[in-house]
C-alpha cells in the first residue's frame, strides 16, 4: 500500500515539473506580443479595461440631446401660449357674462341659465384640453428620453467595438463614485464619436 502512494506521489511530482517547464519555456513571443499590444492600445487599457462617462457633460455636449431638448422647449412654449390664450378668451367671456347679470341684460332666466351652462362646459373643456396637452407633453418627453437612451447605448456599443472596455460606468456627481482617476474618463471621446454619427 505504501508503494502505491509513493508511485502516485512520484507521478504527480513529475507532472508538476513537466507543467512548470512547459509554462515557463513556452512561446514567450506570444506572451510578450500580448502585453505589448495591451500596453500600446491606450492608457485606459494599461490601467484597467473599464471607463466612465460624466452623464451631465455627455448630454450637454451631445447634439441629439440639444436638438431634442430645443424642440421640446419650443413645443412646450407653444402649448403654454395656446392654453393661456384660451384661458384669456374664457375669462373675457366670464367677465362679459357677469356684467350682463349685473346689468340685468338677459331677457329671461332661461337665457341666463343657458349662458351659464355654456360657460361651465367651456371651463370643463378647457381643463380637459390642458390635461390632454400635459399628458401629450409627458409622453413626448418619455419618447425623447427613450430615443436618447437608445442612441447613447447603440453608440456606445459601436464605440466599444472592438471591445476596449469590459465596463463603462455612468458617473453622475458623487452619486456613483466618490473618487475616480481622470484617466478613466472617456466622456469627450464618446461625445465626439456620438456627434460624428449624428445626422440632424
Amino acid at each position: 500500500m505504501k508503494n502505491v502512494n509513493y508511485i502516485i506521489n512520484g507521478i504527480l511530482a513529475v507532472a508538476v515539473i513537466v507543467l512548470f517547464i512547459l509554462h515557463f519555456s513556452g512561446e514567450k513571443s506570444n506572451q510578450s506580443n500580448y502585453y505589448n499590444s495591451f500596453e500600446s492600445d491606450s492608457i485606459h487599457k494599461s490601467l484597467l479595461p473599464i471607463a466612465y462617462i460624466q452623464t451631465d457633460s455627455l448630454l450637454n455636449n451631445y447634439k441629439l440631446f440639444r436638438d431634442l431638448n430645443e424642440a421640446s422647449m419650443k413645443e412646450l412654449e407653444n402649448r403654454r401660449l395656446d392654453i393661456n390664450q384660451r384661458k384669456q378668451k374664457f375669462e373675457r367671456e366670464v367677465m362679459d357674462f357677469q356684467q350682463k347679470v349685473q346689468l340685468n341684460a338677459f331677457l329671461t332666466t332661461d337665457r341666463q341659465n343657458q349662458e351659464s351652462a355654456r360657460l361651465q362646459k367651456a371651463q370643463n373643456d378647457l381643463e380637459r384640453y390642458a390635461a390632454q396637452i400635459e399628458q401629450s407633453l409627458a409622453e413626448k418627453n418619455d419618447n425623447m428620453q427613450r430615443q436618447l437612451q437608445d442612441s447613447v447605448l447603440n453608440g456606445l456599443q459601436l464605440f466599444n467595438t472592438p471591445q476596449k472596455y469590459q465596463i463603462i460606468f455612468s458617473n453622475i456627481g458623487t452619486g456613483t463614485f466618490y473618487y475616480v482617476d481622470d484617466a478613466y474618463d472617456i466622456t469627450q471621446e464618446v461625445v465626439d464619436f456620438l456627434n460624428a454619427r449624428y445626422i440632424p
